[in-house]
């Protein structure tokens, strides 16, 4: 027998996946035997039903609709219902639909779970600050089990549009502006909301949106058009969600924007021939709000019915709120006007991801109210949200400021500094604001038992304007004083003379950022900025604790303070976070995802700027060279840039070879060393530029990063693998994917401006 061991241990792998292959085939066979059957005994209206996703609770993003869901459930008309809370209130419609329709076919229920349930995390862009897909996951999946023991089994997450336009306020709900790191923290929401088995009941189906192209809207309006061309298309903006495909999303939503000309809801090429048949995706497409009859208002179609025939036909499987496809397909299907195998097709993939949530086998496994009051806000829940929130602050600025002692006394100044409904951050819709602490009570807490004295004072509202504070605080309770600017302004400079250092916690409020939250004003809000002035000019150090949902302009922040925390939204552990941090509990870790601008006017902007003829080396102005004439062509603070409270050195980079056969690996390494006297963590990023091309390559983009945790004078080597994957893009000319022989930089630093780099030869 020990002859053969060998042998055993050599086929072992290949039998194992055999056996995992042929159990897959099983359970897909039974599944598609369970849905023919089901399938033979539904009417076409009973179909068309399970197509219309309705919004029954007050959650919306659109205009309410009002309808009576109750009896449309009983009928067979609905397939799935979105933004409704509570595992009691969900068990009881769930009931209806099992035991009072024809069918008894479950419903499906989602939500925005975006960032988090009643537990909050960081806001994505926040998230992607980590650079840590682990505890990327890792929210993803305490989402999940917070939300399906609350009767949620779908989530509109993850948002995985790129951008490069910081004035669109949806870039709170991404991942930044890099495609390969934005592919590799859509995988990691994938993974986390689903895990390894989506009937498992902990687990939820992810929903990847907003395909595709969002995040390219002119001027950064929502709702607003796109222009991509192909070749910039498939070496960018798409990467994210093909990423997210591949991780095994089981839902994509469709874009509000058009593509090619065409909205995305009613695109073929984009639903069907791209995403189905290139990519491969097996699961189902829904809409946007509203987006099927808004097929009308973009002008290719005229009536609700044609706007229905068209998406459908496209590729759409269920319609968010406009009742298009139940509401005139029939019709359209008894008359010839519509294939009822396109119906079919549909309402299939529709029953495939209830078979796959475990619903047929039991209707109400996500509303177990044990459960609930087992994980909801829990203690370990709520740990990894502060640790996580910790890792996505990015210290932008410290001129030995931080961290303070617990000593003294410390004023702490601003109007995000005793407020708790901002805390979470944009799109926290199952939040609980009223269980989560304010920065103050946070900065209380860890001050308990030390002698030192904090004293607080609002100092300011939002803006002075009371309409814009309006817009700010949308579909939150007002927060605004009434006392005078001058009278706010008086109370928090007596209070900060008495300080031996002021902390100034300012910024965006939670809705400048976010859903139809575009602005062209991105610096700090008038009469928070006028205040800061005045603290100032009183000679104490003040540290800014930064609150904002996208890259903002902080140019006078910069220039005249010593300290600069960009604390993002941290979720409803960010008071607790901020001071882990501010007093040195956590060593700031976070490293920019977006670069911050000098000015709004240099949007679209990104670190990945494609090869001119006319380039610029410094930044500043010189005649007939790529520039401005008033603001520095580069940025504020570059894309990948963080502090620490210790030093890190870069020593010893090379590469494996200097020439790389087209199908070969050669490893690029270096040694990074902690030079200073406290553990740190330090991201260690790759980027390539390819000199020649057929098609224009950008002078730099990421193909790597590993973030490294090191003790006091610790040396680690970090080395990364190059392969033809690295080094490919789709070219323009055959408009497929290729590597070609050349000359091809390779850089390694701790952000994408400060690298060194080394040259090797693709052969």
């Amino acid at each position: 027998m020990v002859v053969f061991l060998p042998v055993l241990l050599a086929v072992l792998p290949m039998l194992l996946v055999s056996c995992q292959g042929a159990e897959g085939e099983r359970q897909e066979a039974e599944m598609n035997r369970f849905i023919d059957e089901l399938m033979t005994r539904m009417t076409l209206e009973e179909k068309l039903g399970q197509l219309n996703l309705p919004v029954a609770g007050d959650i919306v993003t659109g205009e309410p609709r009002i309808s009576n869901v109750g009896d449309d459930i009983r009928k067979g008309r609905v397939g799935g219902l979105f933004n409704l809370k509570g595992a009691a209130f969900i068990r009881e419609i769930q009931r209806i639909a099992v035991e009072e329709s024809r069918m008894g076919i479950p419903l499906l229920f989602g939500m925005d779970v975006i960032h988090g349930y009643e537990t909050i995390f960081p806001i994505p862009l926040a998230l992607s600050c980590t650079w840590d897909t682990a505890a990327v996951a890792r929210s993803a999946q305490i989402a999940a089990a917070e939300a399906t023991a609350d009767g949620i089994c779908w989530t509109f997450s993850p948002m995985v549009d790129i951008t490069h336009d910081g004035r669109w306020g949806r870039i709170s709900e991404g991942n930044g502006e890099d495609p390969f790191l934005g592919s590799r923290m859509a995988e990691a929401m994938v993974r986390g909301y689903q895990g390894a088995d989506l009937a498992d009941p902990t687990t939820m189906m992810a929903c990847v949106k907003h395909f595709a192209l969002y995040g390219l809207v002119e001027a950064g309006r929502e709702y607003n058009n796109v222009y991509p061309d192909d070749y910039h298309m498939f070496n960018e903006y798409l990467q994210p969600y093909r990423a997210a495909i591949d991780a095994g999303a089981g839902s994509v939503m469709a874009a509000f924007n058009t593509v090619h000309g065409v909205p995305a809801t009613g695109n073929q090429w984009l639903l069907t021939d791209l995403l189905r048949e290139q990519w491969g995706f097996k699961g189902f497409v829904v809409s946007d709000y509203t987006a099927v009859e808004e097929l009308a208002k973009h002008g290719v179609c005229a009536t609700l019915e044609e706007c229905a025939l068209q998406a459908i036909n496209a590729g759409l499987d269920m319609d968010m709120v406009s009742d298009g496809l139940e509401g005139t397909l029939a019709a359209a299907v008894r008359e010839g006007r519509c294939s009822e195998a396109v119906v079919d097709r549909a309402c299939r993939r529709i029953l495939e991801a209830k078979y796959k949530l475990g619903l047929f086998e039991d209707p109400y496994r996500y509303c177990d109210s044990t459960r609930r009051a087992q994980v909801m806000l829990c203690e370990a829940h709520r740990a990894e949200a502060r640790r996580i929130a910790g890792e996505s602050m990015v210290l932008l600025k410290n001129e030995h400021v931080l961290p303070l002692a617990k000593s003294g006394t410390i004023a702490l100044i601003g109007p995000l500094a005793d407020t708790r409904i901002n805390m979470p951050g944009t799109w926290s819709v199952a939040a609980v604001p009223e269980q989560y602490k304010t920065v103050k009570e946070g900065i209380e807490d860890a001050l308990k038992g030390t002698g030192a004295k904090l004293l607080y004072a609002k100092g300011s509202n939002i803006w002075y304007d009371e309409r814009a504070e309006e817009i700010a605080m949308v579909f939150k309770p007002s927060m605004r004083d009434p006392r005078s600017a001058e009278a706010m302004r008086a109370e928090a400079l007596q209070v900060a003379r008495q300080a031996d250092v002021i902390i100034a916690a300012m910024g965006e409020s939670s809705e400048m950022s976010g859903e139809c939250a575009s602005r062209v004003n991105i610096e700090m809000p008038d009469a928070q900025h006028d205040l800061l002035v005045e603290l100032l000019k009183l000679g104490k150090p003040v540290v800014l604790v930064h609150f904002a949902g996208r890259p903002t302009v902080l140019n006078w922040e910069t220039e005249h303070l010593p300290a600069i925390l960009e604390s993002w939204f941290g979720g409803s552990e960010t008071a607790d976070a901020i001071a882990d941090i501010v007093f040195g509990d956590v060593n700031p870790s976070g490293r920019l995802t977006v670069q911050l601008p000098r000015h709004v006017g240099q949007y679209p902007f990104s670190y990945r700027q494609m090869r001119t003829s006319r380039v610029n080396e410094v930044g500043e102005f010189i005649k007939y060279i790529t520039c401005y004439a008033d603001v520095s062509s580069w940025p504020l603070y570059p894309f990948g840039y963080g502090l620490s409270y210790t030093s890190f050195d870069y020593t010893n980079f090379c590469l494996s070879d200097s020439v790389m056969p087209m199908d070969g690996t050669i490893t690029a390494s270096v040694d990074i060393t902690n030079t200073g006297d406290r553990e740190g963590t330090e991201v260690v990023q790759l980027y390539i530029g390819d000199r020649v091309a057929k098609g224009v390559r950008p002078y730099k983009e990421l193909r790597g990063y590993e973030r490294i945790t090191l003790q006091p004078k610790e040396t680690r080597t970090v080395q990364f693998a190059i392969d033809a994957d690295l080094l490919s893009y789709f070219e323009p000319y055959h408009l497929q994917w290729t590597i070609e022989p050349g000359e091809v930089e390779i850089h390694v630093g701790p952000n994408a401006r400060e690298t060194q780099m080394r040259l090797m030869t693709i052969q």
